[in-house]
């Protein structure tokens, strides 16, 4: 895709994830995010990055109603749903990877990935999200019957994506999906976000690995003291050399364009 096509893609979508001048913060702490606002369209991934303490992770909790906020809005597809329970926002259709590995070792991939479905009556439908994934996922085809404890930490996060994905939501929200995993499983973690963009979902990723991950994301948000301070298309940031020296640990690169 090449940046103008997507350009003016973006430009005219509208958001299916819209937060606005959001405030929030934990107790009676200080403010995390300090009038924030983030956009996600269908088919895009926005990236979020930033040093630690700026908010990133916070940014998720909003959005999927782990944390609420103390002012501000979230929007899904237009409609308000500020201050949902995560259950209502999931119902919404807003899925949320959490930082970690979050399987059932002793269960085997299959029944991990169907516990994504418990809320759906419907056994055609659990069974047409469950061909769905596996498409989407070769390896969780290939080890459908396999205990999820014996699979890599690469193909456990692949386990979790598939599971995220069981009720058919319009927004992931990503935290840290490479963390704790060599070079080698983060390029195929990678590999299925961008398998989950094309797909349609909007998501919303955030990634120690700041410089890989404006490499698969679309649009960058840096934040810094719980805002954006600078967003633009992924490519420009990672060519901008002071957004490189302060924020990706060191000189930009060349980026092949999208």
């Amino acid at each position: 895709m090449s940046e103008r096509s997507f350009a003016e893609r973006t430009e005219s979508a509208e958001p299916l994830l819209e937060l606005r001048d959001i405030e929030a913060g934990y107790g009676r702490a200080a403010l995390v995010l300090r009038g924030l606002s983030v956009s996600v369209p269908a088919g895009t991934v926005v990236c979020l990055v930033g040093p630690n303490g700026a908010g990133k992770s916070t940014v998720l909790k909003v959005a999927s109603g782990l944390l609420a906020p103390r002012s501000g809005a979230v929007r899904v597809d237009g409609k308000d749903v500020t201050g949902l329970s995560p259950q209502r926002m999931l119902a919404a259709g807003v899925a949320h990877v959490l930082q970690g590995h979050s399987v059932f070792p002793e269960m085997t991939v299959a029944e991990n990935v169907l516990l994504g479905a418990y809320t759906i009556t419907d056994k055609a439908r659990v069974a047409e999200r469950a061909a769905f994934v596996q498409d989407l996922f070769p390896v969780v085809r290939e080890r459908w019957r396999s205990l999820a404890g014996l699979l890599s930490g690469g193909q456990q996060k692949q386990v979790e994506f598939a599971r995220s994905l069981m009720v058919s939501p319009e927004v992931l929200l990503l935290d840290e999906p490479s963390m704790g995993l060599d070079p080698k499983a983060t390029a195929v973690v990678f590999e299925q976000v961008v398998a989950m963009r094309e797909a349609g979902l909007a998501i919303l990723l955030v990634e120690q690995n700041a410089r890989r991950a404006l490499e698969t994301a679309d649009l960058g948000c840096v934040l810094d003291l719980g805002r954006v301070h600078i967003s633009g298309p992924a490519p420009e940031l990672l060519a901008d050399p002071q957004l490189a020296e302060l924020y990706l640990g060191g000189r930009p690169t060349v980026t092949p364009g999208k």
